[in-house]
């Protein structure tokens, strides 16, 4: 008797692993930094009220082919209202998508489309991406005030990652200026943690603690996640690594 009870528990246990894992989300994520997505604009308060988009811009993630800038899921539906004042990069013919993935995976395609018309299309085989990657689109025969939507294609599963950008075409710089990532790297540092004095200067190569603080532009500002500084991440440009005290 206990042999044949034995056999439907593990079943069940089976089953409910197996469910588990089918709808286990991936682990990669990632958004357009520069020119600065629509989350990315979020995360850096210059549109309020975004909900919780402000604090994950990268989890923008939703099954491939969608046309709309959330992927059509269930959560961050404030990305396609178009009523908001999301602020629009002048650019020029071209432009340079730079991407910051938190958290890398094999890779199918990147794809950017205006108006459900597709411009480019970057096929990377499968491959691991990098910390970050970097696109040059041409923007064809489009002009004026438009929302570029990239989709970043997963692999070896049935989801994608979606930003979109809005833009100002037909001015400006042809390659804006790449930006210091919103969202800063999850890995942790690989040396410990230096602990600069309350108020000492911020230093590019400090590397910084959770709750250091220290001065940059006469403010005074306090670290929200462990890192190393870098060229571009001054405290006022990174809101995702430092909060003014």
């Amino acid at each position: 008797m206990r042999r044949r009870a034995t056999l439907p528990i593990l079943t069940v246990a089976a089953v409910v692993t197996s469910l588990f894992v089918a709808v286990a989300p991936a682990s990669a994520h990632g958004y357009i930094s520069s020119p600065p997505s629509r989350q990315a604009n979020c995360a850096r308060g210059d549109v309020p009220n975004c909900g919780d988009i402000v604090y994950e811009p990268q989890s923008v993630e939703a099954p491939k082919g969608s046309l709309q800038c959330n992927g059509g899921g269930s959560r961050f539906a404030v990305l396609n209202d178009n009523n908001r004042a999301w602020p629009a990069v002048s650019v020029g013919r071209s432009v340079t998508f730079n991407w910051v993935l938190t958290a890398r995976h094999s890779t199918s395609t990147w794809e950017y489309l205006i108006g459900g018309r597709l411009l480019a299309s970057f096929n990377d085989g499968g491959a691991q991406p990098g910390a970050t990657k970097s696109h040059t689109v041409n923007l064809g025969s489009f002009t004026g005030r438009q929302t570029l939507l990239a989709r970043w294609n997963v692999a070896d599963t049935a989801m994608a990652f979606y930003s979109c950008v809005d833009l100002q075409i037909g001015g400006g710089s042809t390659t804006p200026p790449s930006n210091p990532p919103t969202n800063p790297p999850t890995n942790p540092p690989t040396q410990p943690p230096t602990q600069p004095p309350a108020g000492g200067t911020w230093a590019v190569g400090t590397t910084y603690a959770v709750g250091s603080t220290v001065t940059y532009g006469g403010a005074t500002y306090r670290c929200r996640q462990a890192h190393t500084a870098q060229p571009g991440w001054e405290p006022p440009a990174v809101p995702a690594l430092w909060q003014r005290a």
